[in-house]
């Protein structure tokens, strides 16, 4: 199978690529020419330079393709311009499945994220038939993503075979950039969490995400959203498995929401407008932070043969890769 797909210099994307590697597909992989082609090395496919902003230039790829997947994302919790952010999710997503419509490409697998859907502070554990709207939406990042997946959702109803997939939060070796996901493990490893919030996420083994997308190229039904999850955690319990796995102790002390709001608020101001660097928390992360992300994968479980794991062992070979790579001692 010849596949186009976009995104595979990033953390799930590479993922993605080796995963449709080992299945003996055809790859064709978009890069940009600023793109670090480290996570590629060993990966046979060819390399397609080019932008998802410039859309057009990439027909010529998609020439004889039996299936797009579409990895790429602008996954950025703090942007001095959104506009970009938006040109890149949304109007680049639109623009793809235009031409894979346009190049006769019979599939189309669009990575969305679990932030497209309904979390609620009460932790209740939300599926793919949550209602959800784009009010619900917190920041640029969520609603850029929301938009996309519209769009994608729009598509399928006018008869594309478009399956859209919805990883939690993935985690794993190779987070090169690393993701605000990534950002933790760091920060955890270097001894700069001192306190924690009261917030939960669902982590997955990104190598559980990544052969998902291998069974949603023959098994996902167009239109259809799975959730990509494994362990629905507190915060304070990743940190707990984190000392666990490293020694390093975890931290006891809650931080009130208000607090953390007013930190923000002064890292935003100070590191990111004035000094023009990424800012160590965000208003946007605070406010999402209030919801606890806790999902159900049965859907992807019952429909596409996804193995919902036990996150251990992916918080271990992070762990591992982060302090092999320089990124903590």
């Amino acid at each position: 199978m010849k596949i186009f797909l976009t995104g595979a210099t990033g953390f799930v994307g590479h993922h993605v690529a080796k995963a449709l590697a080992a299945e003996g597909a055809n790859l064709r992989m978009l890069v940009r020419k600023s793109s670090n082609l480290a996570n590629l090395k060993g990966i046979d496919g060819d390399l397609v330079v080019g932008d998802l902003l410039d859309p057009q230039a990439l027909r010529a790829a998609l020439a004889d393709c039996d299936a797009v997947m579409h990895v790429a994302a602008d996954y950025r919790l703090w942007i001095p311009d959104p506009d970009a952010m938006y040109r890149a999710n949304v109007d680049g997503t639109r623009a793809l499945l235009r031409l894979a419509r346009e190049s006769g490409v019979k599939r189309f697998v669009y990575t969305s994220s679990v932030a497209t859907m309904h979390f609620r502070t009460d932790g209740m554990v939300i599926n793919e038939d949550t209602p959800v709207s784009l009010d619900d939406m917190v920041g640029h990042y969520k609603r850029s993503k929301f938009l996309a997946e519209q769009e994608a959702l729009h598509a399928a109803a006018q008869g594309q075979q478009v399956v859209i997939l919805n990883p939690t939060t993935p985690i794993g070796p190779n987070d090169r950039k690393p993701t605000p996901t990534g950002r933790i493990f760091v920060d955890f490893l270097k001894r700069k969490f001192p306190a924690y919030v009261d917030t939960g996420l669902n982590l997955v083994d990104v190598a559980e995400v990544a052969r998902a997308h291998v069974l949603a190229l023959t098994k996902g039904a167009p239109g259809r959203r799975y959730i990509l999850g494994g362990e629905n955690l507190t915060l304070k319990q990743i940190l707990d498995k984190m000392s666990a796995i490293t020694g390093i102790p975890s931290p006891t002390a809650k931080i009130p929401f208000a607090v953390a709001t007013t930190y923000a608020f002064f890292e935003e101001w100070i590191t990111g407008r004035i000094l023009r660097r990424e800012p160590r928390a965000t208003l946007e992360e605070v406010r999402m932070g209030r919801k606890k992300m806790f999902a159900s994968s049965a859907r992807a479980q019952q429909e596409l043969g996804f193995n919902i794991a036990p996150v251990y062992p992916a918080l271990r070979a992070a762990i591992e890769w982060f302090r092999l790579n320089g990124y903590a001692p």
